[in-house]
């Protein structure tokens, strides 16, 4: 039986091979091709060069820490704004809807299925000027005032809008792993509401909790769509300088070397997250 056993593990990790030669072809390659262009000189398209660091030096004496710091800033803001909307949503959802609140989560996707530019331009038309509200408010109220469009608060209110979804799928599905006898336990033991929440419900949902906060930042900081669209180009977020340095200045060697800098600035910060949580314990591994 040991032997028949061994036999099995040896079969799948060779049956594991091509689906590893795979994830290391589509995403390992990819990210050591950006890594290797980083190195390479400015507004050159080959790696056949010298490699040197004066693409690095470029953004560290120009202001390309202001994207930075604007795109890790709004992205923090939608993170929080998003987990005091969503946490209430959830644990209504799943009080409410029990077994079915994943189902009923899963309308909040519907959104999804439509193009975030064309959901951002409906916003546009909501908040432009004799637009939607500002029209309605003009016409049949007599209200005049400014549109919010092309500020920093219209940028938050799309990201909020579009990584609702990122956020509130995983919180619902954390809180629903609280089983209903734990807090009914705790209530017989003579625990309040707020203690129920503090020491039973709050730390048996923080995996969804967790995983919903990393996933809405990994995406919000590489946001640029909300900027662009809403905030008008007020606020320039990294990826605006990506995207240029890519496209129109031709210069893809500047464009990987922002690349690089924000993958390790997500990566240092997911990880500094992750090791200041204890997963094993969260998860009830230990």
């Amino acid at each position: 039986m040991a032997g028949d056993s061994g036999t099995s593990e040896q079969e799948g990790r060779r049956a594991a091979v091509p689906l590893l030669l795979l994830l290391a072809s589509g995403f390992a390659v990819p990210l050591l091709a950006v890594l290797a262009f980083s190195f390479m000189p400015p507004r050159t398209f080959g790696f056949f060069n010298t490699p040197t660091l004066e693409n690095y030096e470029t953004i560290f004496t120009g202001t390309s820490y202001i994207s930075f710091l604007w795109s890790v800033a709004l992205a923090i803001a939608t993170v929080v704004l998003l987990a005091l909307i969503c946490y209430p949503i959830a644990y209504g959802l799943v009080r409410v809807f029990g077994r079915w609140s994943t189902f009923v989560t899963l309308l909040f996707t519907i959104p999804l299925f439509v193009s975030e530019n064309i959901r951002l331009y409906g916003w546009v038309l909501f908040f432009i000027k004799n637009g939607v509200l500002l029209g309605t408010l003009k016409t049949y109220f007599g209200i005049e005032t400014d549109s919010i469009l092309f500020t920093l608060g219209a940028i938050l209110l799309g990201m909020v809008y579009v990584y609702l979804p990122f956020m509130l799928f995983p919180m619902t599905l954390g809180i629903a792993m609280v089983p209903n006898d734990t807090r009914d336990a705790a209530r017989d033991l003579g625990a309040s509401r707020w203690q129920v929440f503090r020491e039973v419900e709050l730390p048996l949902s923080m995996p969804g909790i967790l995983i919903g906060c990393l996933l809405t930042f990994v995406l919000a900081v590489g946001a640029i769509a909300e900027a662009k669209i809403l905030g008008g180009q007020r606020i320039i977020p990294i990826t605006h300088d990506i995207e240029i340095a890519f496209t129109y200045s031709q210069n893809w060697p500047l464009g990987a070397a922002l690349a690089v800098l924000l993958m390790l600035l997500v990566g240092v910060l997911v990880l500094t997250v992750l090791w200041r949580f204890d997963l094993d314990q969260i998860l009830g591994r230990r």
